[in-house]
């Protein structure tokens, strides 16, 4: 039974198979609230604004939707209004089910951005061979990857070491995400550069609303 991968602008991805929905990190850069209608699970990768836009979060709570995240943003989602019971911290390790699909959590910190810069917990989200890692480069540990959203722009990122996590991984596709701060240009020289490096074929850039299967 195939899944429907749809990207919803920046980081933001949602999984439809049948009646099972997920959606992670929907951010103040995705089209909201598109991509939460109809979803009954969400999963937060970390507490940066761009992953995870609050008041929207917390309505889709109210309305009976369950969200996953690490400890900080489970703390700031019931401040603002979400029940906690709906609630549910993560850590690295865990497997869940969220939205019908087995979720496996990998990672622990968000990449570095400077030394000056504190450092923020980060997990991804391996999903039916879909690997979401937030901002950060997170080993699978040897488990088949077959679509990797790979981020492509970020104050914490070099597209070089991005090559060389997507040939870590080896993913058999790759979808590009976390490029709401690059211009037009910018996004054709990256998707270029991981298209001619990185070893996984032509990366697949998705306006919002498009998707693929999976």
């Amino acid at each position: 039974m195939s899944i429907r991968l749809t990207r919803w602008g920046h980081a933001c991805i949602r999984l439809d198979r049948e009646d099972d929905r997920v959606v992670i990190d929907p951010g103040v850069f995705s089209d909201l609230p598109q991509a939460l209608d109809g979803v009954s699970a969400v999963l937060v990768t970390h507490e940066h604004p761009d992953h995870v836009a609050t008041e929207p979060v917390v309505e889709a709570v109210q309305g009976g939707v369950e969200v996953w995240a690490p400890q900080p943003v489970v703390d700031a989602l019931v401040a603002a209004g979400a029940p906690a019971a709906r609630v549910h911290a993560v850590r690295a390790g865990d497997t869940l089910t969220a939205g019908g699909f087995d979720v496996e959590v990998l990672g622990e910190w968000h990449a570095l951005v400077h030394a000056d810069v504190p450092r923020v917990h980060n997990v991804g989200y391996l999903i039916e061979k879909v690997l979401h890692p937030g901002d950060a480069y997170l080993d699978p540990s040897g488990a088949e990857v077959d679509v990797l959203c790979t981020p492509i722009g970020a104050p914490w990122l070099k597209l070089g070491d991005v090559v060389d996590y997507v040939r870590s991984v080896r993913p058999g596709r790759v979808v590009v995400v976390h490029d709401a701060l690059l211009s037009a240009i910018g996004q054709g020289m990256a998707i270029g550069l991981l298209g001619r490096l990185a070893g996984a074929g032509e990366p697949i850039s998705l306006d919002p609303g498009e998707g693929i299967d999976v």
